[in-house]
């Protein structure tokens, strides 16, 4: 079993992805505890493998390329809001 991996040990652009997989959406505005809570709960179901979350991503940019950007956009910036201390976005 993969060992989860810890989420200050990741990039804003890592934690994105993972956010792009959750539930939340824009409309929610989830607060910044609901998206740590869902970014956490998400990199724990995939069992801390985060090539998972990365799989589900390119799938639904295949299935979905109107949609892509604007949810990535928006998982960028929230998780930029939700963990400053990480930066800009690689």
């Amino acid at each position: 079993m993969a060992k989860t991996p810890t989420l200050t040990s990741m990039s804003t652009s890592d934690l994105a992805e993972i956010l792009f997989c959750c539930g939340l959406q824009e409309s929610d505005r989830p607060s910044t505890e609901q998206v740590r809570a869902a970014i956490r709960a998400r990199i724990c179901a995939c069992g801390g493998d985060r090539s998972v979350c990365v799989a589900l991503v390119a799938q639904e940019a295949g299935d979905h390329p109107e949609t892509y950007r604007t949810r990535m956009r928006w998982a960028l910036s929230t998780v930029s809001a939700a963990y400053p201390d990480l930066g800009t976005p690689d």
